[in-house]
């Protein structure tokens, strides 16, 4: 297996998508099972290729001149669903080093097997950070029982990225699918950033509806981040417009949530803000240079 090594030129791309999902592997085994996928599709309505390969999906952001965080989500032992192949992510991200940078996934429930695991995509993948999913991996995120998978995450240096908030997946099916969102109060998150303050923390998503919170989180530990995905920006609350305009304009990132959000439209969405010209690259890329490790 080739391990990822990065050669993203980031004085030349224009932005990085901290927030991409690969929802297939090579073998078509996908992500969720066929029930959350169609449910997720109505929910978005994106209108394009719901489950593209991961090469598509360097050739799609490579054409924008950007860079992209690509991951799934291992929510084994809650779904009864195996997820799509971590280690093919990192590989056919490694022959896309020039757009591409893979984060790992594990089933916070497997305990110190996760924790071996997560080693494993660290140094045998070359992963840079992990994907965290609390609703659909139907985890509190502050038990203490994933707290030795936070200490590796913590001494390796890399970010973990965390869903917040409601969530597409199994939206609109009853009891949704099971999927329980008081997992995703970044309130819980808040103890983990405390507990683990040299763990970089990117809460995804505007958390509604625990904006203001999630704001508040942020703005208290220099070590968490927010991430814009999942949302087109027209939708934003306002209040988390003006937090990234202003005091939080060094902690917010630019994430799509490709394929369900599309990059364009996103974007399109993002210029119709009241953004100051100076927080833009900010977000756009600087920032999230920060949380990757490329710059201090």
């Amino acid at each position: 297996m080739t391990r990822y090594e990065c050669a993203i030129d980031f004085d030349a791309i224009e932005a990085i998508d901290v927030h991409t999902h690969v929802e297939i592997d090579g073998c078509g085994h996908k992500s969720v099972d066929d029930e959350l996928m169609a449910a997720s599709e109505k929910y978005f309505k994106s209108g394009h290729e719901r489950t593209p390969s991961i090469d598509s999906i360097a050739a799609h952001y490579r054409e924008r001149n950007m860079a992209a965080v690509v991951f799934t989500v291992d929510a084994t032992s809650a779904s009864g669903h195996a997820p799509n192949s971590v280690e093919e992510i990192a590989e056919l991200a490694a022959a896309n080093n020039d757009v591409l940078i893979p984060f790992g996934s594990v089933d916070p429930w497997q305990g110190l097997t996760a924790v071996r695991r997560a080693r494993t995509l660290l140094d045998d993948c070359g992963v840079r950070g992990f994907k965290f999913h609390p609703s659909l991996q139907g985890f509190e995120p502050n038990d203490r029982r994933f707290y030795p998978l936070y200490e590796l995450l913590s001494e390796a240096g890399v970010p973990a990225l965390f869903h917040t908030g409601q969530t597409g997946i199994g939206a609109g099916l009853p009891g949704g699918h099971g999927i329980k969102l008081r997992y995703s109060d970044p309130m819980l998150l808040d103890d983990v950033a405390a507990d683990f303050p040299d763990l970089t923390i990117v809460l995804a998503h505007p958390a509604v509806p625990w904006v203001d919170s999630q704001i508040s989180i942020a703005m208290h530990k220099a070590n968490v981040y927010i991430d814009l995905s999942g949302w087109s920006p027209k939708y934003f609350p306002p209040q988390l417009v003006k937090a990234a305009n202003t005091m939080l304009r060094e902690k917010v990132l630019f994430g799509s949530d490709f394929p369900v959000i599309q990059v364009d439209r996103w974007r399109n969405d993002f210029a119709k803000l009241d953004i100051k010209p100076e927080v833009a690259p900010l977000i756009f890329k600087e920032n999230a240079l920060r949380v990757l490790g490329v710059k201090s």
